[in-house]
C-alpha cells in the first residue's frame, strides 16, 4: 500500500499484509509499529514484563499457548493458565442470560479443584432510567439494568484469583475491567445474533454479512 495513510488515518497493524513481527526472518513496512521503538521503550518495556505479577502472568499464558496449542478447549485452557498463576478462587462474572452456562462451568471448574465465587449482571438490581437511558430503549430488554460495577466489587470482596468474564453485554464488560481487581480473562463473548460467537459475522463479511463492509451502515 503506497504512502503511510490511509482515509486520513495513519497506517497500523491492520494495514500490514507482512506480518513479520511474528517470524522476524523478512522485512518490516515502512509504516512498521516494531522498528521505530528505541531501545529505552524496548528496555521500559522489558522491566514490564519482569515486574513479578505481569511475568507470572506473561509466562503462563505462553506456556499454555506452546504446550497445549489446538489441543486444549478455552474452558481447558482457562483451567490451566489458572493453576499456572497460582488461582485457586476462580470469581465468574455472567450474564444473567448465561446463567445456565455458568453453571455448568462451575461445575467443571469444581471438579478439576477450583474454588467457584459467581455474580450475576443483574445483581443489586437498578432501573435503567436511573442512570439516564431514555425509555425507549427498556421496552425489548426491560427496565432493569445490567450492574457490572457491582459485580467487579462484589468478586473483590471475595477476595477471587482470577476474574473470569462469561457473556457481559458490550459496554458492560468495559465496566467490569475496568472496575475489576485482580487479574481478567474473558471466556465467552456476548453475541445474541450469533449464538456468542461474534467472528462468524467477520468469516461471512464478505457473503451474509456484507452488508457491514458497506461505509455508514
Amino acid at each position: 500500500m503506497a504512502g503511510n495513510e490511509t482515509n486520513n488515518y495513519p497506517l497500523s497493524c491492520v494495514d500490514c499484509a507482512v506480518v513479520n513481527c511474528g517470524k522476524r526472518n523478512g522485512t518490516y513496512p515502512d509504516f512498521c509499529l516494531t522498528t521505530p521503538l528505541t531501545e529505552d521503550e524496548i528496555g521500559e518495556l522489558e522491566k514490564l514484563y519482569h515486574n513479578r505479577t505481569n511475568n507470572k502472568i506473561a509466562v503462563a499464558a505462553a506456556e499454555v499457548e506452546g504446550g497445549f496449542y489446538g489441543k486444549y478447549t478455552r474452558v481447558e485452557e482457562t483451567m490451566e493458565f489458572a493453576r499456572r498463576i497460582g488461582a485457586k478462587k476462580l470469581g465468574i462474572a455472567t450474564c444473567i442470560g448465561l446463567i445456565e452456562e455458568s453453571r455448568i462451568l462451575a461445575r467443571i471448574f469444581r471438579a478439576h479443584g477450583f474454588q467457584v465465587y459467581g455474580v450475576s449482571c443483574k445483581v443489586g438490581s437498578m432501573n435503567k432510567v436511573d442512570v439516564g437511558v431514555d425509555e425507549c430503549y427498556t421496552t425489548e430488554t426491560g427496565p432493569v439494568m445490567c450492574n457490572p460495577i457491582l459485580q467487579a466489587k462484589l468478586l473483590a470482596k471475595a477476595k477471587v484469583d482470577l476474574n473470569i468474564v462469561v457473556g457481559l453485554c458490550c459496554g458492560h464488560d468495559t465496566l467490569f475491567y475496568k472496575y475489576a481487581k485482580g487479574p481478567v480473562t474473558t471466556l465467552i463473548v456476548k453475541d445474541r445474533v450469533l449464538g456468542h460467537n461474534p467472528v462468524q459475522a467477520i468469516y461471512q463479511a464478505r457473503a451474509y454479512y456484507r452488508r457491514l463492509l458497506v461505509e455508514g451502515k
